[in-house]
């Protein structure tokens, strides 16, 4: 009877197979190569990355509704400096809402709300989360302001400059949280950070025109439907642009279903804003309908995507496998 002591680390004949431990062949947690894949060089061909800690319903949420805010912020003040008080009412409306349901998401997430405000005690350029609460605490008061006094009427000139600061600082909360997920080691997040801040601005101003064509008269959504179509096209070209830039990181971004379904619910609802919305206020709040619901399916589309990305090893491994032989080789040129 053989021992079990007769594992060798050479290649002699009484070497044990079964003793043998093969990458994502065995172990908790394995998985099988597919037709024609290498193995990612992992242990057991477990993830290398610990899984994000974030839950899709409050982060996926809040890039939503703070894109959303943002952008409806931005809306309002140009509605309410060409004397379209319909459409910057609703988007005033909006935008507090959003931040709101934002906050609460984002709160949620942390835990308590001392979180939050621990954070609020520095301010540190180079961390996102950092940049985007003090970005947040500005851009809060002012929204909350700007609603209240359009829904009371109460200081009118107060309401005005809130408004307009709410707006320009909305472009800003829109957008930081693209530089809050390209900030980790998420491979489909990390290598899309040159793309991902125009497809939030592009996601953020859709929904916002979306909401301002379902809320705001025919007669004065002008704004919003070109706004709509002008978020379209940003969100589609840098999509399109990240997925060929990336390579291997962005197949889970191909192959996302909320993606594929967020860009064609995009795309449908700003054409049909600007061919029927202009006459039609059924198609106008159809359209507006298909543009908010199309940026929530991006969203969680985009977060959803990270975390296959982070859980499969072959997209960290193989992508720096292949900038050290670049790298090597480039050295060797020399």
């Amino acid at each position: 009877m053989s021992s079990q002591t007769d594992v060798r680390l050479d290649d002699a004949p009484d070497l044990r197979t079964e003793r043998e431990a093969t990458p994502g062949s065995a172990g908790r947690g394995s998985r099988s190569l597919r037709p024609g894949e290498r193995d990612a060089g992992s242990y057991y061909g477990l993830p290398v990355l610990n899984r994000t800690p974030w839950s899709d319903h409050d982060i996926a949420g809040y890039l939503f509704l703070g894109g959303l805010a943002g952008a409806s912020s931005t809306l309002a003040a140009a509605a309410e400096l060409t004397g379209r008080p319909a459409l910057a009412r609703a988007a005033k409306v909006a935008a507090l809402g959003a931040v709101g349901g934002s906050l609460y998401a984002l709160i949620h997430d942390l835990g308590k709300p001392s979180r939050f405000l621990n954070m609020l005690r520095v301010f540190k350029v180079t961390s996102p989360m950092s940049v985007g609460t003090w970005i947040l605490t500005a851009y809060g008061p002012q929204a909350a302001t700007a609603a209240a006094t359009e829904l009371t009427g109460l200081f009118p000139r107060l309401g005005r400059a809130a408004t307009v600061g709410a707006g320009l600082a909305g472009p800003a909360l829109a957008t930081y949280t693209a530089a809050l997920i390209c900030d980790t080691a998420v491979p489909a997040w990390h290598d899309g950070f040159r793309e991902m801040p125009f497809l939030f601005a592009g996601s953020a101003a859709a929904s916002a025109g979306g909401l301002g064509m379902l809320a705001a008269p025919v007669a004065q959504a002008g704004p919003a439907r070109r706004v709509a179509l002008a978020g379209t096209a940003l969100e589609c070209a840098a999509t399109v642009r990240m997925r060929r830039r990336m390579g291997m990181t962005a197949e889970p971004l191909r192959r996302s279903r909320l993606l594929k379904a967020g860009m064609a619910l995009s795309v449908t609802g700003a054409l049909l804003g600007q061919a029927l919305g202009r006459r039609s206020r059924v198609a106008a709040m159809a359209a507006g309908a298909a543009l908010l619901a199309g940026s929530a399916c991006t969203r969680f589309g985009i977060f959803h995507a990270g975390i296959a990305s982070g859980d499969d090893p072959r997209y960290t491994v193989e992508p720096q496998l292949a900038r050290l032989a670049t790298s090597r080789a480039e050295r060797d040129l020399r």
